[in-house]
C-alpha cells in the first residue's frame, strides 16, 4: 500500500501544481489586459514579429494553449488575419518553455549566508504565499489583489512541485525501473508523452513532473528527450480539441497550422538527433547524460526554440497546407451579415476581459449605426409614409434586438472574470451603453407607428408642424452622432457637448408644444392628427434624453467625481457658470431657434 500513498501525494503535487498554474496565469491576465491588448494590437503582417508578440504574451500568461485559443479568437472577431495567427502559434511554442525555466529553482544550491538561498524554491514558496495572502486580505486595492493573485498562484506551484519531488523520492526505484524502459523503445517514451499531456491538458504540468523526478532520482538524456517531443505533440493535440469547436474556416486553420509545425518540428529534431548520433557528435557521454530539473528544462526549450528559428521562415507553407485542408464554405452556406456580426462575440475571449470588452464595444459600434439607420427611416417616414422603408426600418430593429440579447448575454457571461477596477467600470459602461441604444432603437419604432398610424387614418400634418418636426428631427440627429462619435471613440470632448444640445431640444420641444397647442385650440389642426403628433414629438425628446445618459455615463467612467453621482451632476450643470456650457447651451441654441422661426411660406395650415 505504500506505493498507493505515493501515487496519491504525487497526484495530490500534481494538483496543486496545476491550480497554481492557474490562478497565477489569472493574476498575469488581470494585471496585464491592457499591456496584453496593446501587445497584439502591434501585430503586423510580419512573421517575425508576430513570433516575439507570441512568445511575450504566453511568457506574461503562462500558457500556450492560453494564448492559441486567445488568437484563435482574435481570428474569428477579425482582430487578426489568419496569416497574422501564424506568427503568434509558433511563438506561443517557445514563450511556454519559459515554466519550465522558472521550475528548476528546484535545482538551486546555496549557503544561508548567500542571497540566492532566498530563491531556493523551499524558502521561496512560503514567501510568497506569504506576501500574496497580505496583498489580498489586508490591501484594499483591486490591482494589489491581482498581485496577490500571482503570489499565491507562484508560491502553491512550488509547493505542489515539492509534493511532488517528495513523494517521487520515496518511488525512486519504480521510476528508474519505468524510465529506463523508455532509454530504447522511444517510440513508447513518445506516446506516454503524448498520453501524459492529452490527458493532464498541460505540457508543462508534464515538463514539471519529469524535472521533480530529475531533481529527485535524476533522468538520463536518452530516456527523456522522446517523452519531450510526445509532449509537444499532446500539446497541440489538446489545443486543437479546445480551440476548433463551433470553430470558423480560418481558426480551424490557426489551430490546424499549431500541429502541421509541431509535426514539422517533430522530424526536424528527430532527424537532427539521429545525424547527429550516427556522426558521433551526440557521444555516449552525452546521450546518456544524467540530467537534473534545469538540464529538462534546458532540452525543453531547445526542442521549442531551434525548430521555431529554422522553420519560421516555412510559415507561408503552413499556412498554404492549413488553407489546403480546411478550404472556405460554399457562398451559398456563408453566414449573412447579422450572424457574422453577432459570431464576433467569441467566447475564447472571455478570459481575457480587456480584448472582450473591446470585442462588445466594436459590436455596439455596429449597434449604433444601425440605430443611426433607423432613425433616419423614421424622420424620412414622418414626412410621407413608405411601406418599403418601414419594412428595412423593422428588419434593422430585428438586428438591433438580437444584438442587444447576444451582447447582454456575453457581458454577463464575461463578468465573473473581471477583476481590475478599471475593466468592471468598463463592463458597467458598455451596459448602459447597450441598453441606450436598444432603447433609442425602440423610439425609433414608436416614431415610425405614430406616422403610420397618421397615414392609416388618412390626416398629414400641416406644413408648419412637418416644419417643426423637421427642426427638431435635425436637431436629434445632431445629438444622437454625437452621442455615437462619443461612444465610438471613447471622446469625453464629444460626450460633453451632448448635454448643452440635449437642454436645448428639451426647451425646443417645449415651444413646439406651446405652439402647437395654441393651434388645437385655434382648431388649426385636428385632434387626430394632434394625437400622434404629441406622440412623434414625446419620442424625440426621449431619444435626447437616452443621448444625455450615456454621454454622462463616458464621462462618469472618467471621472470618479461623477461616477454614482451622475443626477447630481447634471442638475448643477444646469444651474452652473460653466463658462464652456454656456457657450455650446448659446451656439445650439442660436441654430436652431433660428431655424424654427425661419419657417417657408408662415401660413397656418390646417392637417386634413
Amino acid at each position: 500500500m505504500g506505493i498507493f500513498y505515493k501515487v496519491v501525494s504525487m497526484a495530490g503535487g500534481l494538483a496543486l501544481f496545476l491550480y497554481g498554474m492557474r490562478i497565477m496565469g489569472d493574476g498575469l491576465k488581470n494585471s496585464s489586459g491592457s499591456a496584453l491588448k496593446t501587445v497584439l494590437g502591434k501585430v503586423t503582417n510580419k512573421t517575425y514579429m508576430s513570433f516575439l508578440l507570441g512568445m511575450l504574451v504566453t511568457c506574461m500568461i503562462q500558457s500556450s494553449t492560453a494564448t492559441i485559443v486567445l488568437t484563435v479568437g482574435l481570428v474569428g472577431a477579425g482582430f487578426l488575419t489568419f496569416r497574422q495567427s501564424i506568427g503568434i502559434v509558433l511563438g506561443a511554442n517557445v514563450g511556454t518553455s519559459i515554466t519550465a525555466q522558472i521550475i528548476r529553482l528546484m535545482d538551486l544550491e546555496a549557503g544561508s549566508d548567500s542571497l540566492l538561498y532566498l530563491f531556493k524554491s523551499d524558502n521561496l514558496a512560503p514567501i510568497a504565499l506569504i506576501i500574496g495572502i497580505i496583498l489580498i486580505m489586508f490591501v484594499n486595492k483591486r490591482n494589489a489583489k491581482n498581485t496577490g493573485t500571482i503570489f499565491m498562484g507562484f508560491g502553491i506551484l512550488f509547493v505542489g512541485l515539492m509534493n511532488m519531488s517528495a513523494a517521487v523520492s520515496g518511488m525512486s526505484d519504480y521510476l528508474k525501473t519505468f524510465l529506463v524502459s523508455f532509454e530504447n523503445n522511444y517510440i513508447m517514451g513518445f506516446l506516454a508523452g503524448v498520453l501524459a499531456t492529452g490527458i493532464i491538458q498541460s505540457s508543462s504540468a508534464v515538463v514539471g513532473i519529469l524535472q521533480s523526478v530529475a531533481s529527485s532520482v535524476g533522468i538520463k538524456f536518452c530516456g527523456v528527450f522522446a517523452i519531450i517531443l510526445g509532449v509537444n505533440i499532446g500539446d497541440c493535440l489538446t489545443t486543437y480539441l479546445v480551440s476548433s469547436i463551433g470553430a470558423k474556416p480560418d481558426q480551424i486553420r490557426t489551430v490546424l497550422v499549431h500541429i502541421i509545425y509541431n509535426v514539422f518540428a517533430l522530424v526536424l529534431v528527430v532527424t537532427a538527433l539521429t545525424v547527429m548520433r550516427y556522426t558521433g557528435i551526440l557521444n555516449d557521454h552525452i546521450w546518456y547524460m544524467t540530467l537534473n530539473s534545469g538540464g529538462v528544462a534546458n532540452v525543453h526549450g531547445l526542442f521549442r526554440l531551434i525548430p521555431a528559428v529554422v522553420l519560421l521562415p516555412c510559415s507561408g507553407l503552413f499556412a498554404k497546407m492549413a488553407e489546403k485542408f480546411v478550404p472556405d464554405l460554399p457562398k451559398s452556406e456563408e453566414e449573412d451579415e447579422l450572424e457574422k456580426t453577432l459570431r464576433e462575440l467569441d467566447n475564447r475571449l472571455l478570459q481575457n476581459p480587456v480584448l472582450a470588452l473591446g470585442e462588445v464595444h466594436n459590436l455596439i459600434c455596429h449597434m449604433g449605426k444601425t440605430v443611426l439607420k433607423n432613425f433616419g427611416s423614421a424622420v424620412e417616414i414622418t414626412k410621407a409614409y413608405n411601406e418599403k422603408t418601414d419594412r428595412r426600418l423593422m428588419e434593422r430593429e430585428n438586428r438591433i434586438d438580437r444584438i442587444a440579447d447576444a451582447a447582454n448575454q456575453y457581458l454577463v457571461d464575461l463578468s465573473p472574470n473581471i477583476a481590475s477596477e478599471t475593466d468592471e467600470h468598463d463592463l458597467n459602461y458598455q451596459l448602459k451603453a447597450l441598453i441606450c441604444f436598444e432603447r433609442i432603437g425602440d423610439l425609433c419604432v414608436n416614431i415610425k407607428s405614430a406616422s403610420k398610424s397618421l397615414a392609416d387614418a388618412d390626416r398629414k400634418l400641416s406644413d408648419t408642424a412637418q416644419h417643426e418636426l423637421s427642426v427638431i428631427a435635425e436637431a436629434v440627429s445632431d445629438i444622437l452622432k454625437k452621442t455615437y462619435e462619443s461612444y465610438e471613440t471613447d471622446d469625453e470632448n464629444l460626450a460633453a457637448a451632448i448635454e448643452p444640445c440635449e437642454e436645448v431640444i428639451d426647451e425646443l420641444i417645449d415651444n413646439i408644444k406651446d405652439r402647437h397647442l395654441y393651434r388645437t385650440r385655434h382648431h388649426l389642426c385636428s385632434t387626430t392628427a394632434a394625437l400622434f403628433y404629441q406622440d412623434m414629438l414625446q419620442n424625440m425628446e426621449r431619444i435626447s434624453d437616452q443621448c444625455s445618459d450615456l454621454g454622462v455615463y463616458l464621462l462618469a467612467k472618467k471621472d470618479n467625481y461623477i461616477r454614482g453621482m451622475e443626477h447630481r451632476y447634471i442638475h448643477n450643470l444646469h444651474h452652473s457658470p460653466d463658462r464652456e456650457y454656456q457657450l455650446r447651451f448659446s451656439e445650439n441654441y442660436d441654430k436652431y431657434f433660428s431655424m424654427l422661426e425661419n419657417e417657408p411660406g408662415k401660413e397656418e395650415q390646417t392637417e386634413e
